[in-house]
């Protein structure tokens, strides 16, 4: 019998709609620079390269509902509102018209951001970990199965304090969702539990403490909470 010197954690879950089964999280990877318009707001060119990825820490993600920590070493923490998708079985090298069977379902999650420390690491050519992988970065709502879901076109948007601050459609994802998890598979070997968020639309923005946060995705769900 395995004697551990300390406690083993339990691993990070999120609820799934319509049972009270939990998804255990395995990896957080995200894509940036995913929708044209958020691309050139961040001044880049949407067609200049293939998807660029970036992880989180499994603990960074929080369930639906919860208060989100203002974060520590930050003057401008921001909101990107994005499409997560959950898998239930994995690969690697996979081709895009493979990737349908591995989907356990989808959620709408936020990638919280420490802004000018993700800028002092791209001006510096420094890895982002500081300004994207702190704790409590990624909200996340309940997922919904792949197959009650809608056709993943429709509208994705975020509001602080009930006024609208993102707006697009899934429609308009310069990668699709099998284009990006086809990719991601070809720099590391995906497995059950790992979860993907893949970009976000223009119109991110700051938050401060107080600010209520709700972001929404058509056909999928939402995710909610509040700065403290």
């Amino acid at each position: 019998m395995t004697q551990y010197v300390l406690s083993p954690l339990a691993p990070t879950t999120l609820p799934i709609v319509g049972t009270d089964a939990v998804f255990p999280i395995r990896r957080v990877f995200c894509v940036g620079r995913n929708y044209g318009l958020h691309v050139k707001e961040m001044g880049g060119d949407p067609k200049e390269q293939p998807p660029l990825f970036f992880t989180k820490p499994a603990d960074a993600v929080m369930g639906p509902g919860g208060a989100v920590p203002y974060p520590v070493a930050t003057a401008d923490f921001q909101h990107e509102i994005e499409l997560v998708v959950a898998l239930k079985a994995g690969g690697s090298d996979l081709a895009p018209a493979d990737v349908a069977e591995l989907i356990f379902g989808y959620a709408a999650g936020v990638d919280l951001t420490r802004r000018d420390l993700q800028g002092a690491a791209k001006a510096s050519g420094q890895p982002w970990d500081s300004g994207k992988a702190f704790d409590a970065s990624a909200p996340v709502g309940a997922i919904l199965p792949a197959d009650q879901a809608g056709d993943l076109a429709g509208a994705i948007t975020l509001s602080v304090n009930g006024e609208l601050r993102q707006s697009g459609l899934l429609s308009d994802m310069i990668w699709s969702v099998a284009e990006v998890v086809a990719e991601a598979s070809k720099l590391w070997r995906l497995a059950a539990g790992d979860v993907i968020f893949t970009g976000t639309p223009s119109g991110v923005g700051p938050m401060a403490r107080g600010d209520q946060v709700v972001g929404k995705i058509e056909g999928v769900g939402e995710v909610a909470f509040t700065v403290v």
